[in-house]
């Protein structure tokens, strides 16, 4: 009894330190804060000036000493959740932002973490339901004005960027300028006239969101991307070899330092096995994976031609967008009919983008399926997809050929709409875990946190090799996610590869094409976002091999009393912290029991 006043001020304190360490993450990024559905910085913008990068560095700091104060142990000793839990991975996310700080890998060097708030910072606003549009739209006007001023701290904030990371702001640039130019004021001058948000002047509107516009342009002849042709840069400089006219665009520098990459690993995703042996198994996994599909399409004439036959099953154009929750719809009764796990009452629809960002959304990372906010009022969840209407005959069946019944079914259902994602991060928001709760947010420009990674992308590629147990897919679906098992040990040593200097964007694009079967286009541009994000494409492959094995492990301790269901709530429970910590803390419960 003597101790429980204790163990209370003890909570109390740590309580009290994760309210800061919450204050502050948000106040920092209130694009991210938006998108979390916590609406007090709706109208800001992050403020990345050299002063107040190193003020936030500062900040971030002093919460890690209160976090050890209020009795944050070492990683290898967390044993309780979700106390030791949360203080634990709430200093995680501060040293990783620290040390993104530090390594300069970041908004010093990417102009696209710089576009991509400024742009999804207003659609945060302009997209989702969350409120009043009057009152959506004021929020929306106040970032709009302040993004002149944040693009123009780049010239102060940014050193060199890499030429690929430049053509990807610039892009950006191109879709955003007709985006704040044209089409949001005009679509906000209709809904004015519609009466739908009283109190919105349209044309101020429209002059801030024009002021915008050419912000972006100013940005986009800042960065001075030179013309490929006339560098003498071939395409082939993203393949096979060095091109003539390199040394005249002086060197990339793309990777992140390893000791970079070592924390991530380390502290993102809770893995302390070393990068090199980390590295040799994801090389065997690739080889085992390719080697298997090699042998799943031989009898269909290999790869490429199932390709074909893939992109042949596909909806009419009047079946395209029902087709998505038929499958949707047959996804959960098969969940339900093996007892995979609890679905919660979370809706979703799948519906075309939206008319007033149709046009800018293929130029963006515009997710199909972008997290819901998990502090937003809950409703029906719009999944957009792309529209067929507007294309001619032949783009209809290109377009068709791409979303094919395949695709649908594995990439827009199972691993994003339904048991995958959508299931999870519904799980998460009911989670005892604060930081598990919002870690798999969907930001600007990737996750909230990044230890909500591998669980958040091992769970979605975990269960579509769980529906296909239990014969959910075609043999030709089985082909395709026997190719993206491919594809995801791809990712991991390329992640590995790159940010430990053993290869550059012109390897890693000729290791996607060669070893992971994707196109030049394809290739290149997973390539750059490799090299923009370190650790963040390893992490699918580790959490999704965690996984299997934690369940193997659990159903050997639990023989015949193991429950799929069980074994699946119990493991989304935890929220979206790393899968290796679920893992030692599930077996730890096993164990007691």
């Amino acid at each position: 009894m003597g101790d429980a006043p204790a163990r209370v001020g003890a909570a109390d304190a740590a309580s009290a330190a994760l309210d800061r360490v919450f204050e502050a993450f948000y106040r920092q990024r209130p694009v991210t804060a938006t998108f979390t559905g916590l609406h007090q910085h709706d109208g800001a913008l992050p403020d990345w000036s050299p002063a107040a990068l190193g003020a936030q560095a500062e900040e971030l700091r002093a919460l890690r000493r209160e976090l050890e104060g209020a009795g944050r142990v070492p990683d290898a000793d967390v044993r309780a959740f979700p106390g030791d839990v949360d203080l634990a991975l709430a200093d995680a996310a501060l040293e990783i932002a620290l040390a993104e700080h530090e390594s300069g890998h970041f908004v010093h060097r990417n102009p696209s973490l710089w576009t991509g708030e400024a742009i999804f910072g207003v659609l945060s606003l302009v997209t989702r339901d969350f409120a009043p549009l009057a009152e959506r739209l004021a929020s929306a006007e106040a970032r709009l004005g302040a993004i002149p001023a944040f693009l123009a701290q780049a010239s102060q904030t940014m050193a060199s960027s890499p030429l690929d990371w430049k053509m990807k702001a610039r892009q950006d640039c191109d879709a955003a300028v007709p985006l704040f130019a044209q089409t949001l004021p005009a679509w906000v001058r209709d809904e004015v006239a519609q009466g739908h948000a009283p109190g919105i002047d349209a044309e101020r509107w429209a002059r801030v969101s024009v002021a915008a516009s050419e912000a972006f342009t100013a940005f986009a002849t800042w960065l001075a991307v030179p013309d490929m042709a006339s560098a003498g840069i071939a395409t082939s400089w993203f393949g096979r070899g060095k091109p003539k006219g390199l040394a005249d665009i002086g060197p990339t520098g793309e990777s992140a330092p390893q000791i970079l990459l070592e924390l991530l690993v380390r502290r993102g995703h809770w893995v302390t096995t070393p990068l090199s042996e980390l590295l040799d198994e994801a090389t065997a996994a690739l080889a085992e994976a390719r080697a298997t599909l090699e042998t799943m399409a031989a009898p269909h004439g290999g790869w490429p031609a199932v390709q074909e036959q893939l992109a042949e099953q596909h909806p009419s154009p009047p079946q395209y967008l029902a087709r998505f929750q038929e499958t949707w719809d047959a996804c959960r009764a098969a969940a339900e009919a093996h007892d995979l796990v609890t679905w919660p009452d979370a809706p979703l629809r799948y519906v075309p983008f939206p008319a007033h960002t149709r046009d800018a959304a293929p130029k963006l990372y515009y997710l199909h399926y972008r997290s819901p906010a998990p502090f937003d009022p809950v409703g029906v969840f719009d999944y957009v997809v792309a529209p067929l209407d507007g294309l001619t005959g032949e783009e209809v069946t290109a377009r068709l050929r791409q979303w094919n019944d395949s695709v649908i079914t594995l990439n827009h259902v199972v691993h994003h709409g339904a048991i995958g994602h959508h299931v999870q991060n519904h799980h998460a928001y009911r989670g005892a875990s604060r930081i598990g709760r919002v870690a798999a947010v969907d930001a600007a420009c990737r996750l909230s946190m990044f230890t909500g990674g591998s669980l958040a992308e091992g769970w979605a590629c975990y269960v579509c090799d769980l529906m296909e147990e239990i014969g959910f897919l075609t043999p030709l679906d089985a082909i395709a996610q026997q190719h993206t098992r491919v594809r995801i040990a791809a990712r991991a040593v390329a992640d590995l590869r790159l940010h430990t200097g053993r290869a550059s964007i012109p390897s890693i694009t000729w290791h996607y094409e060669d070893q992971a079967f994707m196109s030049r286009a394809a290739a290149r541009g997973e390539a750059i976002r490799n090299s923009m994000y370190p650790g963040a494409a390893v992490m699918y492959w580790l959490g999704t091999r965690e996984i299997h094995r934690l369940r193997a492990e659990i159903r050997r301790r639990e023989g015949a009393r193991f429950s799929m269901r069980r074994f699946h709530d119990r493991f989304l429970s935890y929220g979206a912290i790393p899968v290796a910590l679920i893992s030692k803390l599930m077996l730890a419960e096993e164990a007691r029991s």
